[in-house]
């Protein structure tokens, strides 16, 4: 590496890691990894598409589940090509353009999906509050905005940090932590004063998904005491299993992001091998599971599922 490092700036690559000590069976760690990539992308393609074609599913709660479904694909598409490409063919180098286009689509689709959390939060307890006019509160050019208000937010936060990333000099052995690209990783290679970096990038992190937890936490304060007005203990139970689902994905989001986030500012070298299975949990997990859960979970979902595959 140290030939490389001594290149111009262009020429510079950075070296992605698989799982350390066990490159000789790579190829068979990528079977599972294969597999749950290609069950990601069917069952959130599924979801998808029998949402946008079933009329009666066009209800606010499965509009935002189709949002929540895109940014589960884009974050698996985002990181396939080099997640496999190690683990099948040992193609561990990374130019520093294409590292930073994925650290900036894997860091703006994972904040969009820490928005699209919150925004169904909202909606549960709107239903749940106020459902004679949940309809007309949650109407679908307001849900569109809201959807793209999120969007918005998250790329122009995220746009800077390819570009404060690029302006550093690298000559350290630009060997990453996983095997795709994020922000806090990258900074740690540069020769240079990364402070501004790690201001900004923690100022994101308080103002994006510190405040999108905040703002869910508060959504199921509201839905907890409308929940508890209502007299009957089955219709408690009933209201309180409408936000199973969304609880779930709020688990399987929020414990791995911000795991891997403390480890890497905070964490020693004791903390490496937690640090890479957090890093596959990240983003693995989140695009596998919430279709399953929603299956379950949503009868109206799982009754279009088993129409269309066994008609």
């Amino acid at each position: 590496m140290s030939g490389v490092n001594d290149t111009k700036f262009n020429s510079v690559v950075f070296l992605l890691t698989g799982i350390p000590g066990q490159e000789d069976v790579h190829l068979w760690i990528s079977v599972p990894f294969c597999l749950m990539y290609v069950i990601s992308i069917v069952s959130n393609s599924v979801i998808l598409f029998i949402i946008k074609t079933d009329q009666t599913l066009h209800e606010p709660m499965f509009i935002f589940l189709s949002m929540l479904v895109i940014t589960d694909l884009g974050l698996s598409i985002s990181t396939i090509p080099t997640t496999l490409g190690i683990l099948l063919f040992n193609s561990r180098e990374i130019s520093l353009d294409a590292c930073f286009a994925q650290l900036f689509f894997i860091d703006s689709l994972s904040n969009i999906e820490s928005s699209v959390l919150f925004l169904m939060a909202f909606d549960r307890f709107i239903a749940l509050s106020n459902p004679l006019r949940y309809a007309s509160i949650l109407t679908p050019p307001r849900i569109a905005k809201m959807g793209l208000m999120a969007v918005l937010r998250s790329v122009v936060l995220i746009l800077p940090l390819p570009f404060l990333l690029k302006r550093f000099r690298y000559c350290r052995a630009n060997v990453l932590s996983h095997s795709y690209c994020l922000h806090q990783d990258v900074m740690k290679m540069a020769c240079s004063d990364i402070t501004v970096n790690i201001i900004y990038g923690l100022s994101i992190k308080l103002l994006m998904v510190g405040l999108d937890s905040l703002l869910i936490f508060l959504s199921y304060v509201m839905i907890l005491k409308t929940v508890l007005s209502v007299a009957s203990h089955a219709e408690r139970l009933r209201a309180l299993n409408t936000c199973v689902s969304h609880l779930c994905a709020i688990v399987l989001f929020y414990l791995p992001h911000i795991g891997l986030s403390v480890i890497h500012r905070f964490g020693n070298s004791s903390s490496h091998l937690l640090q890479i299975f957090l890093g596959y949990v990240y983003v693995l997990v989140p695009p596998l599971m919430n279709p399953i859960v929603y299956s379950v979970k949503s009868k109206h979902l799982r009754a279009r599922i088993i129409r269309v595959f066994f008609k």
